[in-house]
């Protein structure tokens, strides 16, 4: 690594940390502004105000923000080496434009992979205190869990129902295991075999069980055709009991903003829990768990673009060089949310969405690339 490279690696880290807290201030203002009426008229602190709900909305503003960050440093350090004519000295001694970029390419490769960790296990941890201070305190809050009249497939043959379910204190109420079976015992849909029936149940997080309290079993056997068809049933009550179901509190208290509190492994085991109890609607989901593996690639597609865009100098200098990067990442940015609605309906499907964006973009970097060397 030369000393041009060193030089140019320090110039851009230190121009796109500089523009990521302006980033940060600049949007804690303008969301404080936005909701101070909230916060006074719902009684939070200003120490809970800043000292948890800002504190922890930071890494959200970092993800949602670092793309532009490093597009605009990646476009006043290139402009300022073409308005000083370091550039083109470097292009008319024979270095190629691809030279050039090796070490603005090798931060943004750097900063994709920390985003990437960034975004798929840090965020999600600070964004389920920020969700749970929205609902709190936000009159207009997100979207609250379903907490009633539950009904979860367990396993194929298996459906439980819950009453209401709380899920500070992860604990069921008014619960009902079914299990149903075909005539050769096999789970099916053709008769019910067993229930339980408790008026409680506690999900225990060290022994990785539901405690079931006041709990009444029945098992019903097979129909006896001598007795015209009914069935005998064994009755059975008990005062508490551990069972394990592949119901996990998660999957009583769903929102749509679930992948956005859950890393990326949590949310691969969440769809999968979803899958096995027969949802229908995971274009929601989906969508946020590809966009955790898609949307740190915009920082390496939007340095390529930056440098490429301001290796050319234009009349007005870096003003026009700035605003023409701003559109460009408008655009870009604008069309991953325009587009989330048809993988939300699954309109389109939820992987397409998270990536077309994104393959455009790059082929548009390539492209602008290939231009500016000739």
């Amino acid at each position: 690594m030369t000393t041009f490279d060193r030089h140019i690696i320090a110039r851009f880290l230190s121009a796109t940390t500089l523009l990521v807290g302006l980033l940060i201030v600049f949007f804690v203002v303008l969301d404080y502004l936005e909701y101070i009426d909230d916060f006074l008229d719902r009684g939070a602190t200003m120490r809970e105000v800043f000292g948890t709900y800002y504190l922890n909305y930071i890494p959200e503003i970092v993800r949602l923000t670092s793309p532009l960050a490093i597009f605009l440093a990646a476009i006043y350090v290139t402009g300022r080496l073409a308005q000083s004519m370091q550039l083109v000295a470097l292009l008319a001694s024979g270095v190629s434009l691809v030279r050039i970029m090796v070490p603005f390419v090798f931060v943004g490769v750097l900063l994709t992979g920390f985003m990437f960790w960034f975004n798929g296990w840090i965020v999600p941890r600070t964004n389920g205190t920020v969700i749970e201070f929205q609902n709190q305190y936000y009159k207009k809050a997100p979207a609250q869990s379903e907490t009633s009249q539950i009904h979860r497939q367990n396993r194929p043959g298996s459906i439980l129902s819950v009453g209401f379910f709380d899920r500070r204190t992860e604990q069921a109420y008014r619960v009902s295991l079914q299990d149903f079976e075909d005539a050769d015992g096999t789970p099916g849909a053709e008769r019910l075999a067993r229930r339980l029936d408790a008026e409680s149940m506690q999900w225990i997080d060290s022994l990785g069980v539901w405690r079931m309290r006041g709990v009444t079993a029945r098992t019903f056997g097979s129909p006896d055709a001598d007795s015209l068809g009914t069935s005998h049933a064994a009755y059975e009550k008990v005062s508490e009991m551990d069972t394990v179901l592949q119901v996990l509190p998660r999957d009583l208290a769903r929102t749509e903003r679930d992948a956005e509190r859950l890393t990326i492994p949590e949310t691969r085991d969440y769809l999968d829990a979803l899958r096995r109890a027969g949802a229908d609607q995971l274009g929601r989901p989906l969508v946020g768990y590809y966009g955790k593996f898609s949307y740190p690639i915009a920082n390496l597609i939007l340095v390529v673009i930056g440098v490429a865009m301001a290796s050319v100098r234009r009349r007005g200098g870096q003003a026009v060089q700035f605003g023409i990067g701003l559109f460009i990442a408008f655009v870009y940015l604008a069309l991953q949310k325009l587009s989330e609605p048809f993988g939300y309906a699954e309109a389109v499907p939820p992987i397409l969405v998270a990536w077309v964006p994104h393959a455009l973009f790059a082929v548009f970097a390539v492209a602008l690339v290939w231009q500016v060397r000739r």
